[in-house]
């Protein structure tokens, strides 16, 4: 067995695939994305996006043509959609890379064009108030797309949006706003093979948000977009793992004040165990005091403040010593704590927690197919 890393994410990838396949068979729909934005939130792109592919995914979407291109270079054929662009994103790479590119507006779509994209999806703010064009531009924006496309240039291959989850109301005004999107298309003649407005969260609690394609991000990575709703009650695994060896134990009485502050002070003899991870790692500070480290199966909280590169657990009378491995978060069913949990501790989401790991910290694939 190799030796560990001093600073590990083990991320596996036949969770990933078995995620896909897992909200695939919930969800039924033609097509199915798998977003690997940001790294593939965290768990690096090209191994996730293989991974989701043999999970059953077809598409894959990116943020911006950089993005994107790295797959390409990784020898990634599927189609991917990308969709945030400034104003200098080389958007003539997209294009000689078969690469489809979200538009919001008419100064995006001209510029797709000009870089002779063959295909764009033109993104409609339904209610969420980012990008996507507004609906007072619809009708201006699918004439100028038809006539774009039927004199040779890019396809409109899709239409989509993005749910607020602001609650039923919210979500239900934005699906009916969708329509009016997809009547405007049709009214302009244009015909979009593909449809989708649902992310992990609609997908799965929202059969009407569905049609015929779904963007699923955080899902893939066997997490819940759902608060108080573990991923084993969805069918999902957790994929990534993140751990450290325990560099130092030492034995100190009780009144010891622990890290930056004195936040902790301990009541009684005790041992305390360093770890190598902090907030350059990506470790919010903002779980101080509160992070749920597990040691040789037992769970800890973290002593005191985090500080850049390192923080102390009190493990009391524990049999712990250095090499040991301390687990941040990981697979519950495996006895770990989970993202959401640190999510919970930092007040923030889970999403933010695993996206957020620093370049210190080694990644290893498992599994895979």
């Amino acid at each position: 067995m190799s030796p560990r890393a001093l600073r590990e994410a083990r991320v596996s990838l036949e969770a990933i695939s078995a995620n896909v396949e897992a909200i695939r068979r919930i969800v039924g729909t033609e097509h199915f994305m798998a977003v690997v934005k940001a790294n593939a939130y965290g768990h690096g792109a090209v191994a996730a996006s293989r991974a989701a592919l043999d999970g059953g995914a077809d598409w894959l979407g990116v943020i911006d043509s950089a993005e994107a291109m790295a797959l390409r270079a990784a020898g990634i054929t599927a189609p991917i959609l990308t969709w945030l662009h400034g104003p200098d994103d080389p958007l003539a790479d997209a294009a000689g890379a078969s690469i489809d590119v979200g538009v919001s507006s008419i100064a995006e779509l001209e510029r797709a064009a000009a870089a002779d994209v063959a295909a764009v999806q033109i993104k409609v703010d339904t209610g969420l108030g980012r990008n996507g064009a507004e609906e007072s531009t619809w009708g201006e924006l699918f004439e100028r797309a038809r006539n774009l496309e039927r004199a040779g240039g890019p396809h409109v291959r899709g239409l989509f949006s993005h749910l607020a989850n602001a609650g039923e109301d919210a979500d239900a005004a934005q699906l009916v706003a969708f329509e009016r999107a997809k009547q405007a298309a049709a009214s302009a003649q244009l015909v979009p093979e593909l449809f989708h407005i649902a992310a992990t969260q609609g997908a799965l609690r929202r059969p009407e948000s569905r049609h015929n394609l779904v963007r699923v991000g955080l899902g893939c990575y066997g997490l819940s977009p759902f608060d108080g709703v573990e991923p084993a009650s969805l069918g999902l695994q957790p994929a990534l793992e993140l751990s450290a060896a325990v560099v130092s134990v030492k034995r100190v009485p009780a009144g010891t004040g622990i890290s930056y502050g004195h936040t902790y002070r301990t009541e009684r003899e005790t041992s305390l165990a360093l770890i190598p991870l902090g907030y350059g790692d990506g470790i919010p500070r903002h779980a101080s005091d509160r992070g749920p480290v597990v040691i040789n199966g037992e769970r800890f909280t973290v002593s005191g403040v985090i500080a850049m590169d390192q923080f102390v657990v009190d493990v009391g009378d524990a049999s712990v010593a250095v090499g040991d491995r301390a687990v941040l978060f990981g697979d519950p069913g495996a006895g770990s704590p989970t993202a959401t949990e640190w999510a919970d501790a930092a007040g923030t989401i889970n999403y933010e927690i695993i996206t957020r790991l620093g370049p210190r910290i080694e990644y290893r694939n498992v599994g895979g197919r």
